[in-house]
C-alpha cells in the first residue's frame, strides 16, 4: 500500500527518471523480451548485463525495415532488504528487433530503441534516448545490493541511529525499520506501520562520485546522528 504520509518539506535530491532507468539496466540480473512470437524469460544475465544479450541503438539504424520485429524487454527492480512491498520500480523497453530474439545469439542482438517507461511508488514516467544518454547510471548500482545486506547483516544497530536524523519525526507504532535503497544522493529508510508505510531519504552532504566514496558519506551521516542524539541527550536534563 503507498504510504499515507506526507510532509511540507522539499524533497532531498534524487536519482531522475533517466538515472534510474540506467542504473536499473546496469544492476539488472534478469529481464523478460516479449515479442510477437513469444516471452523469453531470461534469469541470469551475464557479466555484461543487459548489452550481453541486447543492444540498443537510435531509431534512425538500419534496423528500420519492414521485417524487423517489435519487442519489449521488462525488468523489476527489487528491493535487496525483506521490506513489505520489495518491488522499487519496473522498466519498459520498446523497440524493434532486427530478427527474432535468440537467447544464444553469439555477441548479442540489435534493438532499435523507441522509449523507455519506468514505473515507481510515485507514478509512472516516459525516458526518451536523448535523456537516456545524457544520464549515468548510479556509481552504487552494482554494489548497493550488497552495501544495504551488509549493513542488514553486520551492523543492524547503525539503523536506529539514523532514524534519529528522520525530520519530521515519525509517527509512533512502527513496526520496524529497514534500509530500502542506497544511491548517490542518499539513503533511504522505510519505516513500516501495520497497514502503512513512509519511505524517508536522508540526504548526503554531497552527491557521491565512485563507490569508494560511500562509507565516508555514510560515516558523516551517522556522525551528524550521534551529536543530535548527544545535544538532544543534554538539552533533556535543563
Amino acid at each position: 500500500m503507498r504510504s499515507m504520509f506526507h510532509t511540507a518539506l522539499a524533497a532531498p535530491a534524487q536519482p531522475s527518471g533517466a538515472e534510474r532507468v540506467r542504473s536499473v539496466l546496469a544492476s539488472a540480473h534478469s529481464m523478460t523480451v516479449a515479442t510477437a512470437h513469444g516471452r523469453a524469460e531470461i534469469s541470469r544475465l551475464t557479466a555484461a548485463g543487459l548489452a550481453g544479450h541486447l543492444h540498443l541503438h537510435p531509431l534512425d539504424t538500419a534496423l528500420s525495415r519492414p521485417e524487423s520485429v517489435p519487442a519489449t524487454l521488462e525488468f523489476t527492480d527489487v528491493a535487496p532488504t525483506p521490506v513489505r512491498e520489495r518491488v522499487r520500480a519496473r522498466v519498459t523497453v520498446t523497440g524493434r528487433l532486427a530478427a527474432p530474439y535468440r537467447a544464444d545469439a553469439g555477441d548479442g542482438q540489435c534493438m532499435e530503441f523507441a522509449q523507455a517507461v519506468l514505473e515507481t511508488e510515485d507514478g509512472r514516467s516516459t525516458i526518451e534516448l536523448e535523456e537516456l544518454v545524457a544520464a549515468d547510471a548510479d556509481p552504487l548500482a552494482t554494489c548497493e545490493a550488497g552495501m544495504l545486506t551488509h549493513l542488514m547483516d553486520d551492523h543492524q544497530e547503525l539503523v536506529p541511529l539514523l532514524m534519529r536524523l528522520v525530520r519530521p519525526v515519525p509517527a509512533p507504532g512502527a513496526q520496524r525499520v529497514l534500509p530500502l535503497a542506497v544511491d548517490r544522493y542518499g539513503i533511504t529508510l522505510r519505516i513500516e506501520y501495520p497497514r502503512v508505510h513512509r519511505d524517508v531519504r536522508l540526504p548526503f552532504a554531497t552527491p557521491l562520485t565512485s563507490a569508494d566514496q560511500a562509507g565516508g558519506h555514510i560515516q558523516a551521516l551517522l556522525g551528524v546522528a550521534r551529536r543530535s542524539s548527544h545535544l538532544g541527550h543534554l538539552m533533556s536534563g535543563w
